[in-house]
């Protein structure tokens, strides 16, 4: 179906096409799960409030983590749910970054790993109330993505039966974790080295009370506020202990170790590497929460930026007439990449959570990689909309009340937070390098028998791209070097490109499936539309790799232009009916004034 027959669906309130939509967005999840979270955080209570300091919104968001509580049946469960728990970031960011990455550190990375351990009888009432918030204490300052060479300690005292937690130096303060005074009493799993009668048995996990009631510190414990950052206000600290005594019952136990009483420890794993990831488990799950929140603010962002074009008028191209923004190709061009974008990364979380919530045992591991390479695409492609967003917004766009700016912010903390998304990607890409990624084969029928209108060529042309940087990777990994480190940092850049091409190809590969499961007519239309402009926006930025390896003809890269272009007149027309499905709050975009200027 070409542009002009496909029905023009006037902006207003969302239609039964951009219901079918949201039906494949949120797959059997938007009238449930997401429904819930979206309608919770849309009361008066997480309104934007104006005029702030940076400590009283910090102070606002422990007190709206305590209202999240109060609607959270039992915290364990939630943090066993990564349906449920993935759906609460995307809804909460929008309202407060700030209040989302406690909850994500209390449900996901506190009660989280406690829930993965196994239990010992210990009475978690006052953290399941929220009287106690949980927080995460991994990184140090001397040790953020090596984290497994960490440098605090737990000693064990045979004779007392409890463990002596120490930080030797300064370097092995624990690094930004929020350990402040605000939201009053506070706890946390604090990962340290089990030393007994002077063995390192490897990283750990310990049960630790930082805080009393008025948040002030436990006795040896101390705490630091670092600096103001940009992302989200959170009470960031360098926390330190000096010789602090934990209960035999601190240590949380698995398969991976275990201790007795008198001081013989036991582990199914034989290298404290691995002890220490399996330890730290709940970093992948947040890699999977860090994406939710991220696509929950891109999508807003965008959804803000849509209806803004249709409701802010601006010259045409004759005198006296004046048009709404989006009407001109120079402005709706970056919002409808954009859209492609929202559509390809939310239908790529959606897969890779369905994927993670089946993983056992050696698939853990392919999975693992999947959730981190999806985390670093998706958090940088949510900074890239967004700024694109705040960008087509003008002045208005900087304005923190309508929801985009504070947002965006918020992001640079998730391309950080669990894992730094260059370090994620290096180390995909020289796994992938190592036999972890099954290459599509090349296809057979000759490229000039091909059209760009075909979805599956263009899903091929991915798989191409991808080869592409896997051959390129490898060859470079098989020349002389003088160090190791010299024959990496010659592999290291096409490794990463190999990595991305790879989340690049599956995320389209979810966006076709979408498209080809749409209803027929203008759903699957307008899907199928937006999985060209995605992958043709692909396939031009790597034409040249592709016309020199015969993948593509002069005239396909000729045409490449028009073809964009096509398809950008296709779906302008229903650019609205496609961020409808969005499902956002009319109530929270009633609150943003750009909108109702």
């Amino acid at each position: 179906m070409t542009a002009t027959q496909i029905p023009h669906t006037a902006p207003g309130s969302p239609t039964p096409v951009s219901a079918a939509l949201a039906d494949l967005l949120f797959p059997g999840q938007l009238g449930a799960t997401h429904r819930r979270w979206r309608d919770f955080f849309s009361s008066t209570a997480f309104r934007f409030q104006e005029g702030l300091t940076h400590r009283e919104r910090i102070a606002l968001s422990y007190d709206r983590l305590r209202l999240v509580n109060g609607a959270v049946a039992a915290p364990q469960a939630l943090a066993g749910d990564p349906v449920d728990l993935t759906a609460l970031h995307e809804w909460a960011g929008v309202v407060d970054p700030g209040m989302a990455t406690i909850a994500s550190i209390h449900y996901n990375l506190f009660f989280g790993s406690l829930a993965d351990h196994d239990p010992a009888g210990r009475d978690l009432g006052e953290y399941v109330r929220a009287d106690r918030i949980g927080t995460f204490l991994c990184t140090e300052a001397a040790h953020g993505n090596d984290a497994a060479n960490m440098e605090t300690t737990a000693t064990y005292d045979r004779a007392a039966r409890e463990f002596v937690l120490h930080t030797p130096h300064a370097g092995a303060r624990k690094f930004m974790p929020n350990t402040g005074p605000a939201g009053g009493a506070k706890g946390a799993v604090v990962a340290a080295r089990l030393v007994v009668d002077g063995t390192d048995h490897g990283v750990l996990l310990f049960l630790t009370p930082l805080s009393d009631g008025d948040g002030s510190p436990l006795p040896g414990v101390e705490v630091s506020p670092l600096p103001q950052t940009v992302s989200s206000p959170v009470d960031h600290c360098a926390t330190t202990f000096h010789h602090v005594r934990l209960p035999f019952s601190a240590l949380l136990q698995g398969d991976h170790g275990r201790l007795t009483p008198d001081g013989e420890f036991t582990s199914g794993f034989g290298s404290p590497r691995r002890r220490f990831l399996q330890s730290i488990g709940r970093v992948t799950m947040g890699k999977l929460c860090m994406s939710a929140h991220s696509l929950g603010v891109m999508r807003h962002a965008l959804d803000v930026a849509m209806r803004y074009a249709h409701t802010r008028v601006t010259s045409g191209m004759t005198n006296g007439q004046r048009v709404p923004l989006i009407s001109h190709r120079g402005h709706h061009t970056a919002l409808l990449d954009a859209t492609a974008t929202a559509y390809a990364a939310t239908l790529l979380q959606r897969s890779v959570v369905r994927q993670w919530g089946r993983a056992t045992g050696e698939e853990r591991e392919a999975y693992e990689r999947l959730t981190a390479i999806s985390k670093a695409w998706i958090t940088w492609r949510a900074r890239a909309v967004m700024t694109e967003c705040r960008e087509r917004c003008g002045a208005q766009g900087l304005v923190q009340e309508n929801g985009i700016a504070l947002q965006l912010a918020s992001v640079e903390g998730a391309i950080t937070a669990e894992g730094d998304n260059k370090v994620i990607m290096e180390k995909a890409g020289g796994e992938m390098l190592l036999g972890g990624i099954d290459l599509k084969p090349e296809c057979e029928i000759p490229p000039a028998h091909r059209e760009l209108t075909d979805p599956q060529f263009l899903q091929d042309l991915l798989a191409d791209i991808e080869r592409i940087s896997h051959g390129r990777a490898k060859a470079r990994l098989r020349q002389p070097a003088a160090s190791p480190l010299a024959r990496w940092n010659a592999t290291v850049t096409p490794a990463v490109a190999l990595a991305d091409a790879h989340v690049h190809r599956l995320a389209a590969e979810c966006l076709l499936t979408a498209a080809d499961q749409a209803p027929s007519g203008v759903p699957a239309d307008l899907l199928h539309g937006l999985h060209s402009l995605f992958t043709l926006r692909r396939i031009a930025a790597h034409s040249g790799d592709l016309l020199a390896r015969g993948r593509l003809t002069a005239d396909h890269v000729e045409s490449l232009p028009d073809a964009v272009d096509a398809v950008l007149g296709l779906l302008e027309p229903h650019a609205l009916t496609l961020t409808h499905a969005f499902g956002g709050s009319r109530t929270l975009l009633r609150t943003h004034p750009m909108l109702h200027a």
